[in-house]
């Protein structure tokens, strides 16, 4: 026997059938199983692996229509071609079976030619059905990889509008909370690194403020260098984008002091966070990125780089949606470059 050929199923009441049919499908080469009933063919068919079932119909307790039928109401079990066996040499009988998925219909006493002439037919078509089933699911894992892909660098929302073909893509925001978080004195911690050193510290504190992200449900939007830049807001409006802005840079906090707890390392951080109206879309045709714009952004990016290590710096407009549920230390008047003087606050936690 060779089951490259196929993996064939006999199911007959009979055993004189059952035998006659056995043999000549194994001389043809075939791997040959039987079953005496319906019930013992679904039991089996359910545990192993058929490439074909050749099923009698006149059977006791469950004949061949029900076993048909259970074949193709089964998701996992329909594919498996049927090849019907009787002696009903009547036109209502194939009109049946054939309505009920059956691959084909051969009369008792079968010619084994034409036998061997349509087993081979129909598991060729089943070749055919299953390459085509395994390359559409190759498809399917390419596409979900580029999808994934697609939504590590874009929004989601962002991403249905670009698959569109939308040329231009841009949105203005009444009210978003900007966050930029960077690494106090970054260039002297790598120097006394090597490169692929300080890319895996990077790695593993990124790493962990995207989680953070995604737990406040905030978009991140990039990082450069060792400055980290997320938004709340957008491309979702929420009413609570402020708060979890906050939300977010207090568990950045948290989170470097048990980076530097189990590491040793004496890391310290700038935040500074903004609230207020900004623009946000894709530029370019290549290497595309999702971004935003506006004095927003601006005055998020002064807050952070002209903050105090260790500490969050926020702007009157973020502290005016904040100062209700959390805690503020003022800072007092500081003059920002390219804003002039501009009052600003310490986040320091919830109230």
């Amino acid at each position: 026997m060779n089951p490259e050929l196929g993996s064939l199923l006999v199911v007959d009441d009979v055993e004189a059938n059952r035998d006659l049919l056995t043999r000549r499908l194994q001389r043809q080469g075939y791997e040959v199983a039987v079953a005496i009933n319906g019930r013992a063919a679904l039991e089996m068919i359910k545990q192993q692996p058929f490439d074909l079932v050749l099923c009698d119909i006149m059977m006791p307790e469950m004949d061949g229509y029900q076993v048909l039928e259970h074949l193709k109401a089964d998701p996992g079990l329909r594919h498996i071609p049927v090849i019907m066996i009787s002696a009903l040499d009547d036109m209502e009988s194939v009109v049946r079976c054939i309505e009920l998925g059956a691959e084909d219909y051969l009369f008792k006493p079968f010619n084994p030619t034409l036998l061997k002439a349509r087993i081979g037919a129909c598991l060729e078509k089943k070749r055919l059905r299953d390459q085509e089933q395994a390359y559409l699911k190759q498809i399917q894992i390419e596409q979900e990889k580029s999808e994934r892909l697609l939504l590590s660098i874009l929004p989601k929302p962002v991403a249905e509008q670009l698959k569109q073909d939308q040329q231009t893509i841009a949105e203005s925001f009444t009210a978003a909370t900007v966050l930029f978080a960077d690494i106090v004195d970054f260039t002297k911690l790598a120097s006394a690194r090597s490169p692929i050193e300080t890319v895996s510290l990077l790695n593993e504190i990124f790493s962990t403020f995207d989680h953070l992200a995604e737990k406040h449900e905030l978009e991140k939007i990039k990082t450069i260098g060792d400055a980290y830049m997320v938004v709340g807001g957008i491309p979702t409006p929420r009413a609570d984008h402020a708060e979890a802005g906050a939300d977010m840079a207090l568990d950045m906090q948290d989170a470097i002091a048990k980076f530097n707890q189990q590491t040793g390392e004496s890391i310290a951080m700038r935040i500074g966070i903004s609230t207020g109206p900004v623009v946000a879309g894709v530029i370019g045709t290549k290497k595309f990125i999702y971004d935003l714009w506006g004095d927003t952004v601006n005055t998020a990016s002064r807050m952070e780089s002209q903050g105090i290590s260790g500490h969050i710096q926020v702007t009157e407009s973020t502290y005016a949606c904040l100062k209700q549920t959390f805690q503020f230390e003022p800072r007092g008047a500081i003059d920002i470059k390219g804003k002039g003087e501009m009052v600003t606050y310490l986040l320091k936690g919830r109230l």
